[in-house]
């Protein structure tokens, strides 16, 4: 099995970031998709600032631009090659413009991004992302493309310098990759088996996004709920939840997305009595009908995830729930879909993410359609606009905002408490994470 570091990575100074004249050459980083890849982002530019390059103003023209890609999303596949395809003719009127292009669409596409868009300088894949500012010194001496693709993880992106988005919010990877097998998803081929982080380096990281300004974090994991099973500490997410509610500074934890198999009640716990621990859980049903469920490989079945949420009022009736759907996944029939209906309008009163099933290549299903999708879909999304107010306190898309709504603490009611001071005026900057182990730490017990 191979053993994935956790020491900072230290990111050497490039001369190709910078001109004949001296000037330093700036950079654009472009994100398509999730949440991971918005943190992944960050990394690639505190990667690149570490080597020399400088953000470019909003609204300039960057002399490199990395788009980092999605697989998942609706078109991903043509937003990326519009977006190449755009960037040409920049690039054939600016001398020394680079394009690199990363993530998961390049993880699967390969050679074959070279292949359809010849003037891109770099492709780089998930497991590799620290490689960029080399790759791109090396494509500018060589003159001629560079591809490097990785099978596995090496080094935990977060071990990377990091320059972020927000002040007062950070995203905080707990683990990646996925160990499930579901036959429409293909994140598993492309961001590999799961490999989960130790404890003390994630609160470490924590501390110094407190330290730099942070007053909320985000954990990010494929099925953040299994953290743990690479240590053998099944329980270890609700251990994880609680030892962050006691870092100081901290006002609000976030988390997504926990997969129903997994969900235990130690986390509903956590949950319910960690005061930081924002009241809203993101869990994704896919499907309210057991036989698509078995389908679809999910290792649940729709009771299982309606006593979750039971569980979930219980403890914190306040809690905000949203969900995924996929409709369209082939064999679905209308009594399979009055089952998902039914499953929603008993459970999910806020927020539905509703995807028409686009198979791709390494998903393991077919693209037999029922034709029916797109009513579906539209009756799903109905049904929310005839349910309730949102809660405040949303689960969070890349590219919306991460606080909670002002005034309002985490039982939706007037006040809260005061920002910490020693945060006031801190600067936010590209830095590695410093290795120590803290408590909760396997290697540390």
């Amino acid at each position: 099995m191979t053993t994935v570091s956790h020491a900072p990575t230290l990111i050497t100074p490039s001369s190709a970031a910078f001109t004949s004249d001296g000037r330093a050459r700036t950079y654009e980083v472009r994100t398509f998709g999730c949440q991971m890849n918005v943190h992944d982002s960050e990394r690639l530019s505190g990667s690149l600032e570490s080597a020399g390059y400088v953000r470019a103003d909003a609204g300039a023209e960057a002399d490199i631009v990395v788009i980092n890609t999605c697989a998942v999303r609706d078109n991903a596949s043509g937003k990326l090659y519009g977006t190449l395809g755009n960037l040409k003719a920049r690039k054939d009127a600016r001398e020394g413009m680079q394009i690199a292009v990363g993530g998961c669409l390049a993880q699967m596409d390969k050679q074959a991004v070279l292949d359809k868009a010849p003037w891109v300088d770099v492709v780089f894949g998930t497991h590799n992302m620290g490689s960029l500012p080399g790759m791109l010194d090396r494509a500018r001496h060589n003159g001629e493309a560079e591809l490097e693709i990785l099978e596995s993880l090496e080094v935990f992106p977060s071990t990377l310098p990091t320059k972020r988005d927000s002040v007062h919010s950070g995203w905080v990877s707990i683990s990646v990759g996925c160990n499930n097998t579901c036959t429409f998803c293909i994140v598993p081929s492309l961001r590999g088996k799961e490999k989960d982080r130790r404890p003390g380096d994630i609160l470490n990281e924590i501390r110094l996004l407190v330290d730099d300004g942070a007053m909320e974090v985000t954990l990010l994991g494929q099925n953040v709920n299994s953290y743990g099973v690479e240590f053998g500490d099944r329980q270890a997410f609700g251990k994880l939840l609680r030892a962050a509610g006691e870092i100081d500074g901290l006002e609000r934890i976030r988390f997504t997305s926990p997969h129903p198999a997994a969900f235990t009640d130690d986390v509903i716990d956590a949950m319910a009595e960690t005061p930081s621990v924002m009241p809203q859980l993101h869990m994704p049903l896919q499907s309210g009908s057991d036989r698509i469920l078995k389908a679809m490989r999910r290792s649940y079945r729709s009771e299982r995830f309606l006593s979750i949420l039971d569980r979930v009022r219980e403890r914190i009736p306040h809690a905000a729930i949203s969900t995924d759907i996929i409709v369209g996944f082939p064999g679905e029939t209308d009594e399979d879909f009055e089952d998902t209906m039914r499953v929603v309008e008993a459970a999910v009163r806020e927020r539905l993410h509703v995807p028409v099933l686009d198979p791709r290549r390494h998903a393991r299903c077919d693209d037999a359609r029922s034709g029916a999708e797109g009513r579906r879909a539209g009756a799903l999304r109905a049904s929310r606009r005839t349910a309730g107010p949102h809660l405040p306190g949303r689960e969070p898309e890349a590219g919306r905002a991460r606080t909670a709504h002002p005034g309002l603490d985490r039982r939706g009611q007037e006040g809260r408490r005061d920002a910490s001071p020693h945060r006031a005026g801190r600067r936010q900057q590209a830095r590695p994470l410093r290795g120590a182990r803290g408590l909760g730490d396997p290697a540390s017990r």
